[in-house]
């Protein structure tokens, strides 16, 4: 039997005159609440350029929500088998 499932997440940026502040949320079927968050710095001596900010916060924070996501699915193997679980990206 093929299933489908539809996850989102979005990106929310806030942004300042030197940083980039971006938040990634996951959406889930079952309401799984994983967030993760990233800055972007600009450096004062450089061009303000701010969909590179944006960039790098955006992916900053996908990293961290990406790990977040690798724990939880570790933590769901370990309640399932009752041993330890060592899952890698």
């Amino acid at each position: 039997m093929v299933s489908t499932e539809h996850w989102s997440v979005d990106i929310y940026l806030d942004e300042d005159e030197e940083r980039t502040h971006a938040e990634a949320r996951l959406h889930t079927r079952d309401a799984t609440d994983l967030r993760g968050r990233g800055l972007a710095k600009r450096n004062p001596h450089d061009r303000d350029v701010p969909e590179i900010g944006a960039e790098l916060a955006a992916a900053r924070a996908l990293f961290e929500l990406a790990h977040h996501l690798l724990r939880a699915a570790t933590e769901d193997v370990e309640q399932a088998t009752g041993r330890p679980a060592h899952l890698h990206s």
